[in-house]
């Protein structure tokens, strides 16, 4: 659905997109991560025909963006990160104005906004005055206006940007929704943990560059050159810590507590240990009684912090 072939974007001597690969089948829910300026902005534009790249090639939905820029733009939903709306209108005289610039007529016209407002959660807003919105409500009813022309691909440049805590829960509950319906989606965001729960697919960009690119969990095992189990047993913590370090496949181990006071064992294993399952019966043999054994588990903020390095463009 979308693709792009070595896709660079220069600004005298400045790379704002340098050779960026990319891949996105249909389906696909692709989490694009970076910091500000790293050219996350830069490829949205370039993939909705909004700005030409200084060399390279881009499709979307098999039509390049060179030739088949007017195609591109009926199969596509792009959200930038800030858009004007109209403040003097009533919400679903909004999306009627828009809904009409795509031609869509009568009564389909009608029953496609009421639908549309039905998906976001603002069916008792239509007759409210878009300047009335919160922050969350208008971004709500932004991504409204994308879903008219009921678009195969969508180009989200930080959605939840600015929002409130609920209001991001609500965004990320829609773009579930827009996930089961098919939708084929490159979401750009700082709320890292969200976009681990929404997406298959991930990337992390820094100076325009693509450092990593591929399934969640495949990123993480990439960043995690070494496996760190959680341990817990029933009493006797202390020797279990003097147990497992006496263990040869033990580096190190650390005694932590989480939110809920209950301490647990973090327990490095060194470089090149892969299997940990005979820890497990070793420790049962020893007469403790394990209530949580697992591999601690990396997540996207530490492998975005671990990749980059706060450097823009």
């Amino acid at each position: 659905m979308i693709e792009t072939r070595d896709l660079t974007k220069m600004y005298g001597d400045l790379y704002a997109l340098n050779r960026l690969n990319l891949v996105l089948e249909q389906g696909d829910v692709y989490g694009f991560i970076g910091p500000n300026g790293a050219g996350k902005t830069t490829t949205m534009r370039i993939l909705a025909t909004l700005l030409n790249p200084t060399w390279g090639e881009a499709y979307v939905c098999g039509n390049s963006i060179y030739t088949g820029a007017k195609d591109i733009r009926r199969m596509i939903g792009y959200m930038p990160d800030f858009f004007g709306v109209y403040d003097d209108m009533k919400v679903i005289e909004y999306l009627e104005f828009f809904a009409a610039a795509y031609r869509i007529k009568g009564a389909a016209r009608k029953k496609i906004c009421e639908e549309v407002l039905e998906l976001v959660d603002l069916t008792y807003k239509r007759d409210a005055l878009v300047t009335s919105l919160s922050r969350g409500m208008t971004q709500r009813l932004g991504l409204a206006r994308v879903l008219l022309h009921d678009p195969k691909v969508l180009l989200l440049d930080e959605p939840a940007s600015g929002l409130d805590p609920r209001a991001r829960i609500e965004i990320r509950a829609l773009l579930k929704e827009l996930r089961a319906m098919g939708k084929t989606i490159l979401v750009s965001s700082h709320i890292l943990p969200e976009l681990a729960d929404i997406c298959n697919k991930i990337g992390i960009i820094e100076q325009g560059v693509l450092l990593v690119n591929g399934a969640v969990k495949d990123v993480m095992r990439q960043v995690r050159t070494d496996i760190v189990l959680n341990i817990t047993v029933a009493d006797r913590m202390t020797e279990a810590a003097d147990f497992l370090q006496r263990l040869e496949e033990v580096e190190s181990i650390d005694e932590k507590t989480d939110l809920n006071d209950h301490t647990y064992l973090v327990v490095k294993l060194k470089e090149g240990v892969t299997k940990y399952s005979d820890i497990a019966r070793r420790l049962l043999d020893d007469g403790f009684e394990l209530t949580t054994f697992k591999e601690d588990e990396i997540n996207l903020e530490t492998a975005f912090m671990h990749l980059t390095k706060g450097i823009t463009s």
